[in-house]
This record gives structure tokens, sequence and C-alpha cells, in this order.
């Protein structure tokens, strides 16, 4: 970001305050807060890129969050959503892939601050032991988790999700046996490996072009909890649970402020994008037309 634009929200973001306290106040008095989930990647001070953040900056957003929100589960979350009782602003926190990295200091210090987190794996990875084909691509192939690292997550009480098997764009695959190795397979896999019950799916990209109706409605059928987007927006107590959506974690904390003291542009700029995604209907068949 440039620094005319990164003044540029800050003005914004400062601007708006008045409104925003105002508008969260009006939300808690009915139970609507929005709820907001955040997605990060990889946390580490070596090899940075575009889904890397320094261990301070992590830590930084982490203190920040604790004194102004609820920190819940996505279990909790979708509670909360269920029974449209949000009084109380709430964030989650999860994160993509599955980077050796992330065991060194982010997890540990959620863990020990007793800060749940769901961690989204994609399980052929671990197995295997090779790095992400998006990390080679960039000459920096990077470790990804071992088996051993995610029990010891789940022993911390951090939640494991599958996170395909393969990281695979879901959106391009109409084979619904290859749809079910992407997403019910590797929740055996974990499941087998680590002891534990994986209740999330996450979709790899997760914009909304990489989801399909059918990849949800396997992901329903398959008995998940729920399932996570990565597209931005919020998650409003009038909404289907069962699809949550996801904000990335970005390192700028004027970014993350912004996001989660709730923009009052961005409702409105996601339900625009939605309204050409017939995925988003869960009414719909897989052909999009009304059930």
């Amino acid at each position: 970001m440039t620094i005319s634009r990164h003044i540029a929200l800050r003005a914004y973001y400062y601007g708006t305050w008045p409104y925003r306290r105002w508008a969260f106040k009006q939300a808690a008095a009915r139970g609507q807060i929005p709820i907001s989930i955040l997605f990060y990647h990889r946390v580490a001070d070596y090899s940075p890129n575009d889904w890397t953040i320094s261990n301070e900056r992590f830590k930084r957003q982490v203190r920040w969050l604790q004194r102004n929100f609820d920190l819940i589960s996505l279990e909790e979350a979708q509670r909360r959503l269920r029974e449209r009782a949000s009084a109380r602003p709430a964030v989650c926190l999860t994160f993509d892939d599955g980077y050796a990295d992330n065991c060194t200091h982010a997890l540990p210090l959620l863990a020990d601050a007793g800060i749940p987190c769901t961690y989204f794996v994609s399980s052929r990875f671990v197995q295997d032991q090779r790095p992400f084909p998006h990390d080679v691509i960039r000459n920096q192939p990077l470790a990804p988790n071992t088996i051993d690292q995610l029990r010891g997550l789940v022993r911390a009480g951090i939640e494991i999700g599958a996170h395909t098997r393969t990281h695979l764009n879901l959106a391009s695959v109409t084979d619904p046996s290859q749809l079910r190795d992407e997403i019910v397979a590797p929740r055996s896999e974990l499941e087998a490996w680590l002891d534990c019950t994986v209740r999330y799916f996450a979709f790899p990209y997760g914009q909304l072009q990489d989801i399909s109706q059918l990849a949800m409605r396997v992901a329903r059928d398959a008995g998940y909890q729920g399932v996570c987007s990565a597209y931005g927006g919020y998650n409003m107590p009038t909404a289907d649970p069962f699809h949550l959506r996801r904000i990335h974690g970005d390192p700028l904390m004027i970014r993350i402020k912004n996001w989660l003291t709730i923009d009052p542009r961005q409702p409105a700029i996601v339900r625009r994008l939605e309204q050409k995604f017939t995925w988003l209907d869960p009414t719909s068949r897989v052909d999009g037309t009304p059930s």
C-alpha cells in the first residue's frame, strides 16, 4: 500500500468512527452484530510473501483483538448466528494450508492464551511432506506441517479442519467422485492420523468464483458442520450459518481495524458480488434452480 492510500484509509477509518460506534450500539440492542472470521496462512519472519505476516505483527493484532472482541470458536459463532443472539462484537481466527512455521510462535501464542482457532490443512502435503505448488513456483519451497505437529496442536486445543487433499480449485471439478476425494477423503485421513473429529471444511482460494453449488452440496451431504469461504464479508445473524465468510488477516493493522469494526461500505459491496452466484442459495439444486 502506498503512503497516500494508507493515509486515506486512516482518514476514512477515523472519519467514520462515530457512525461505526452508533451502528454497533443499534445492532447490539437487536442482537444483530455481524461476526467476523479472519484467516491467515503463514506467520514467520523469513521468506515473506503475499500470504505471510511477521510474528510481531501477528502478536500485535492478537493483542488488539483480545482487548476489543470476544474471540470465539466457529461452533460458538454458528450458535450465535443460528440463535440470532449476537450482542457483542466477536471474531474467530482460522488458518489455511498448513505451514510448519506456524507452530513456532503463532499457534503456541493462541494456545497459551486460550484463544480458539481452527487450522485447515491440505492432507496430501502433510502426508507426502512436499511444499505447496504455489510456493515452488515462487522458488520458495516452504515446509508443511507434519502429522506429529498436528497431533500437538490437537493436544493444545487447536481444532483441525480439512482444506482438500491437493489444494485444488474445486469450482473446475464436475465429477462428484473427484469432489468427494477432495472434500470427504481428507477428513477421514485427518481423523485417522489425529484421533479427533474434523467438523469444518475450507475451500482453497475461497473466492466466489472458486466455489460451486455441487462442491457445496458434497460438503453438506458429507456431514460437515460448516464450510468457509475467503472472499470477505461479514456473518450476519440472518444468514445461513453453514457458510462462514472470512476476511484476510492483512498484515496492516489499519486494514484489520477497518474491516473488523464493520466498514459501512463492505456489506453492500459484498451483496452485489454475491448476487451473481447461485451456489450461495442453500435451497438451490446443483443446477442452480430452486429446489
